[in-house]
């Protein structure tokens, strides 16, 4: 699944960049939920903040292991620009 994303051009800094957007959006999902539904209570607004939140950890650890998967294919600090053109040149030398 990791070679995969990868290989759809899916980087370790998109992952982490998603787990970051996914906290921030947690917390103004929190606060949205707070002040759009009075009558639900802070209850509410929490299961929906936490709801959000459970995705961070899970986009980190996508980070994580793409970051891994990258050191060894040695395209960690190659852009995917860069790395479709050398499959292109690979294809076009087959």
């Amino acid at each position: 699944m990791i070679k995969m994303l990868h290989d759809k051009g899916f980087r370790s800094e998109h992952a982490y960049t998603a787990a970051f957007m996914s906290i921030g959006l947690s917390i103004a999902t929190w606060a949205l939920s707070l002040n759009a539904e009075p009558g639900a209570g802070i209850a509410r607004a929490d299961r929906w903040g936490i709801f959000i939140g459970e995705w961070a950890p899970t986009f980190f650890g996508l980070g994580l292991a793409l970051s891994h998967y990258e050191q060894q294919d040695g395209t960690l600090t190659a852009s995917v620009r860069d790395i479709r053109a050398a499959k292109e040149r690979q294809q076009e030398a087959m």
